[in-house]
C-alpha cells in the first residue's frame, strides 16, 4: 500500500474528529486499523472518566476516594490511548517506507529485509500498549460499576464494549505483524501481549451484562 502523494501520518491529539475520519477513510496508509484500535480504547477511557465525574457529591462521598482515582487514571488511559494511535500511524508510514527501499544488490536487498523487520517490530508495538490500556480500563469499569451513578449505568456498558473493540483490533494488528518480527523475545513478550484478549473480551461481557441486567429489572 503506498500513500499519496504529500500525506503523511495524521497527529490525532491536534486534528478534529470530521479531518480523522476523512483521512482514516483515504488511500493514505495511516491512519488504519492500528489507530482505530487506540481510538477505542481511548473512547472507553473517556466513558469512564465521564461516568465517574457524575457519581461525586454527597450521595457517593463514601466512594470518593475511589472515584478520584478513577477519574484521574481513566483521563491518563484515555491521553495515552491517544499518544498510541498517533504512535500507530507512524510506525505503520515507516513500514510503507522500508518496503519502498531499493532491491537492485544483495546488499541492497539485506539492507531492505532488515529494515522491513525493523519496522514490522515496531508497528507490532502501539497495538500491543493498547491491550494494556485496555486491560486497565476493564479493570476500572469493573471498580466503578457497583458505585458509579446509575443514571449513566449504559456508559460503563457503552466503556466495556469500546474496549473490547480495542483490543480485539489491536490483536488482529500485531498478528499481521507478528509474522515479520525476527526477535524471539520481542515475539514473545506480542505473543504474550495478544494471548490475554480472549480473556479481556470476555470480561467486557461481563460488565455489559451485568448492565443490562440491573436496566431491565
Amino acid at each position: 500500500m503506498h500513500p499519496d502523494p504529500g500525506t503523511g501520518p495524521v497527529a490525532l491529539q491536534h486534528t478534529s474528529l470530521t479531518d480523522y475520519i476523512t483521512r482514516l477513510a483515504s488511500r493514505a496508509p495511516a491512519p488504519g486499523g492500528g489507530a482505530a484500535a487506540a481510538v477505542h480504547a481511548a473512547q472507553g477511557a473517556a466513558l469512564l472518566a465521564m461516568v465517574a465525574r457524575y457519581s461525586t457529591g454527597a450521595k457517593y462521598a463514601e466512594h470518593g476516594v475511589l472515584i478520584a482515582r478513577v477519574t484521574g487514571e481513566a483521563d491518563e488511559l484515555a491521553a495515552r490511548a491517544l499518544r498510541l494511535a498517533d504512535a500507530d500511524a507512524a510506525a505503520f508510514t515507516a513500514v510503507t517506507d522500508a518496503y519502498r527501499l531499493p532491491r537492485a544488490t544483495p546488499q541492497e536487498k539485506a539492507a531492505r529485509s532488515a529494515a522491513i523487520a525493523d519496522a514490522l517490530t515496531g508497528a507490532a508495538g502501539p497495538p500491543a500498549e493498547v491491550i494494556t490500556v485496555a486491560a486497565r480500563a476493564l479493570d476500572l469499569a469493573d471498580e466503578l460499576l457497583p458505585v458509579g451513578n446509575r443514571n449513566v449505568l449504559t456508559d460503563v456498558a457503552a466503556a466495556a464494549e469500546a474496549v473490547r473493540a480495542a483490543a480485539t483490533t489491536a490483536r488482529i494488528n500485531v498478528e499481521i505483524n507478528l509474522g515479520g518480527v525476527r526477535d524471539s523475545a520481542e515475539r514473545e513478550r506480542l505473543s504474550t501481549a495478544i494471548a490475554q484478549v480472549d480473556a479481556l473480551t470476555a470480561r467486557a461481557d461481563r460488565v455489559t451484562a451485568a448492565v443490562r441486567q440491573e436496566i431491565t429489572q
